[in-house]
């Protein structure tokens, strides 16, 4: 059974954007390689580090969501310390509970814009109609 996880990956600073793209199909194609999917890949781009780490003073942050076998995570740990373009790899299991409430949260969000620009749009309608009514008085006929 294939669980869900979080892979957030730190290249090295130096790298180019080629050289990056081909580092991270690396990363990922030892994914698929060992058994899993890759479902998403989001770069969070150049970020400089609080304090120097292993003389280097900025990375590339890359998050990668996928699917593997449990028993499939050490090797691929351990493969990617082989890497001398890999800074530091943090894999963390993702909850199923947290996306769930994540997704009902953004569709409530979604919902609460749509009343607040249907209420809008239903003050415009009624000020215009007020407009109206006033412009007909002004015209000075006592019907």
């Amino acid at each position: 059974m294939l669980k869900k996880y979080d892979g957030l990956f730190i290249y090295v600073g130096a790298l180019k954007d080629e050289a990056l793209d081909q580092v991270v199909e690396k990363a990922t194609a030892e994914i698929t390689r060992l058994g899993g999917e890759v479902e998403e890949i989001e770069n969070l781009g150049r970020r400089t580090f609080a304090r120097q780490l292993k003389k280097r003073d900025n990375g590339v942050y890359i998050k990668v969501r996928f699917k593997l076998a449990p028993d499939q995570i050490t090797p691929l740990l351990a493969r990617y310390r082989l890497s001398e373009d890999v800074f530091r790899v943090q894999i963390l299991v993702r909850d199923e509970r947290f996306d769930a409430a994540k997704a009902a949260d953004q569709e409530r969000r979604a919902a609460y814009r749509a009343a607040q620009e249907e209420a809008a749009e239903a003050d415009e309608d009624d000020d215009s109609d007020a407009g109206d009514s006033l412009e007909d008085d002004a015209d000075g006929d006592d019907d």
